[in-house]
């Protein structure tokens, strides 16, 4: 079996084999790691860097790539396409895979093979064949797993501990993607954090975390309460801190957005049902007001010791709570009010369309049965003696208890009013709970 181009032929990736020369191959992109260097043993004090990629071209078979070279090469060749895009790949190597070593940190493949790209004698461009293209695109909501073997979230939180560091796969909704949190590691590299909350029909409110600038990427285009996931092989924790399970995207983690399965069709319905209803609301206000009871948290940070925790383990810290003694040092509500406000949907309670004022994930309810309403949502820096924590969110009813006023009254304020409101509260010492 082979595909068929204007220019060439591309051999299918269920008939690769070590002994074909020269062969071309096309797939959609389905996973794809970050850039990471390592010491080059042959060249003492300089490093190699690497990354992989897996691409797909069946409902069935699918296969890991990787890639090894100079910086410049590698970061380039990485940019130039992600996850979704449809590739075709000029003369790699094909080479037996060890299953065992290799499947701990890469995806499980059904192909007995690997992909090995040459800086020197492989190619990987975007594929410009639009009926190709169609074909393979479709393939992004199949998952690589049976759609039938995964556990529900209730599931996780009732087995508890004895899953902590099991490898799952989980289908789910998604309730809410954070944004992207930044840091710089001990050894001056720099790293990422995105939390994402899942929800089911058996729990409302389930995090998993993102580390790599690809799943991070990936999760920004996820709509919350419209988005379902299906995502293999990803590490479920026991976090200690918060006393719940977590779940973790990995190297071996394959997500499939808006999986095209019976499975995932009941909880799409399931999702459109609660939206519909408002049921999601007050299990919201339960998980943003007392998911982490202000009462509990004790422990006292200074900026500079917060910074530090976040180079722990090369910057794979859970998420902490606690207590900065401190004042915000930016706080721009005087500027642009669509960085200070958002309007969000009445029924589903997420942020709306901008432009149309109208939420997509609603839009076949009547016009007459549903609204929008003004919710804060302030980016902050806090700073104390140490430094400055940036981009920290200050958001809803805790924004209305610290700016002492309602959205509906900080719209009818004047401009020198909100400055005034500004440095009324600007470099105020202040007891500053963070989670």
């Amino acid at each position: 079996m082979a595909y068929s181009s204007s220019t060439r032929d591309f051999v299918a990736l269920s008939d690769l084999h070590p002994n074909l020369a020269h062969p071309n191959v096309i797939g959609v992109v389905i996973g794809k790691t970050d850039v990471r260097g390592f010491p080059d043993r042959k060249n003492i004090g300089s490093e190699r860097y690497t990354f992989s990629f897996t691409i797909r071209d069946s409902p069935t078979y699918f296969i890991n790539v990787h890639s090894w070279g100079r910086e410049d090469y590698i970061r380039s060749l990485s940019q130039s396409f992600r996850v979704g895009d449809c590739v075709t790949i000029e003369n790699p190597l094909v080479q037996s895979k060890e299953a065992e070593r290799e499947e701990k940190f890469n995806p499980v493949t059904p192909s007995r093979y690997k992909l090995l790209l040459s800086e020197n004698h492989s190619t990987v461009k975007m594929s410009s064949c639009y009926e190709t293209d169609m074909k393979l695109l479709s393939l992004l909501h199949l998952p690589v797993k049976d759609p039938q073997d995964y556990y529900s979230l209730g599931d996780i939180i009732a087995n508890g501990q004895s899953l902590d560091g099991r490898i799952l796969n989980v289908l789910a909704a998604v309730m809410s993607v954070g944004e992207p949190k930044y840091f710089t590691t001990s050894d001056k590299r720099k790293g990422q954090r995105c939390e994402v909350k899942l929800y089911d029909e058996t729990e409302m409110s389930f995090p998993i975390v993102c580390w790599d600038n690809e799943s991070i990427q990936l999760a920004q285009s996820w709509i919350p309460r419209e988005t379902v996931i299906f995502a293999s092989d990803v590490r479920i924790n026991f976090d200690k801190f918060r006393n719940c399970m977590t779940a973790t995207v990995i190297s071996k983690t394959i997500i499939t957005t808006n999986p095209e399965t019976a499975e995932a069709n009941v909880l799409f319905s399931f999702v459109k049902e609660c939206a519909q209803s408002g049921a999601l609301h007050d299990k919201m206000e339960e998980h943003s007001k007392d998911s982490v009871n202000l009462e509990t948290i004790a422990d006292v940070y200074t900026v500079e010791q917060l910074k530090e925790k976040a180079l722990q383990s090369d910057g794979k810290l859970e998420p902490l709570y606690g207590i900065i003694y401190g004042y915000i040092s930016t706080l721009d509500i005087d500027d642009n009010i669509s960085k200070v406000i958002h309007n969000r949907c009445s029924i589903c309670r997420f942020i709306v369309n901008e432009m149309s004022n109208t939420c997509t994930f609603c839009s076949d309810v009547s016009p007459d049965s549903k609204s929008t309403f003004a919710s804060f949502d302030i980016l902050v820096d806090l700073t104390d003696h140490t430094g400055t924590l940036y981009s920290c969110y200050l958001s809803d009813c805790v924004a209305e208890e610290t700016l002492g006023c309602t959205v509906h009254e900080f719209l009818t304020l004047a401009d020198d009013k909100k400055t005034a409101l500004k440095w009324k509260i600007l470099l105020e010492r202040s007891k500053i709970y963070f989670k």
